[in-house]
């Protein structure tokens, strides 16, 4: 995809009207290639790619954690630290109610609603990251304060090796 063809989406507005400077990233979507693939097409670090991943208390809140591409997330830990019995991921169709995007292609910016953001620690020290811009193949990269200053990401330790 050429930079004219890119796509026009909730992520991209919001990120722009909150006077964002971020980097359209476009590179062709694998099905289930997850972070490894889009790393590896943009030639970047899958430490650095970014999931979001939208998840739910046990009373059914929905929620955003974001985390590095090469680590899988605690549920145990989160819900630890959110105080919770429990967290797991949403189902994909639930999970596309709450933020408008198909799986692939979720970006924590311009959800259909508001959602708690919390966001691996770690991702807070990186130079640059790659994350979602709302639509499969399409990648943005920013400084990663931006998930704090826009989102109001509340840092977590919950990463597990992947």
């Amino acid at each position: 995809m050429a930079k004219d063809n890119l796509p026009s989406t909730p992520a991209l507005l919001a990120l722009r009207a909150a006077k964002v400077a971020f980097e359209p990233r476009l590179y062709k979507y694998v099905e289930k290639g997850g972070t490894s693939a889009s790393a590896a097409a943009l030639g970047v670090d899958e430490h650095c790619v970014i999931k979001t991943i939208v998840l739910e208390t046990a009373a059914k809140q929905p929620l955003i954690c974001l985390q590095h591409g090469d680590r899988q997330i605690s549920t145990k830990q989160l819900a630890r630290v959110l105080g919770e019995k429990a967290v797991s991921p949403c189902d994909p169709a639930v999970a596309q109610r709450h933020t408008g995007y198909l799986v692939g292609g979720t970006s924590p910016f311009g959800t259909r609603k508001p959602l708690p953001v919390y966001v691996e620690r770690t991702i807070l020290a990186l130079p640059t990251i790659y994350i979602n811009g709302g639509a499969r193949g399409l990648l943005v990269s920013l400084a990663p304060h931006v998930l704090t200053d826009v989102l109001g990401a509340v840092p977590v330790d919950v990463a597990q090796s992947g």
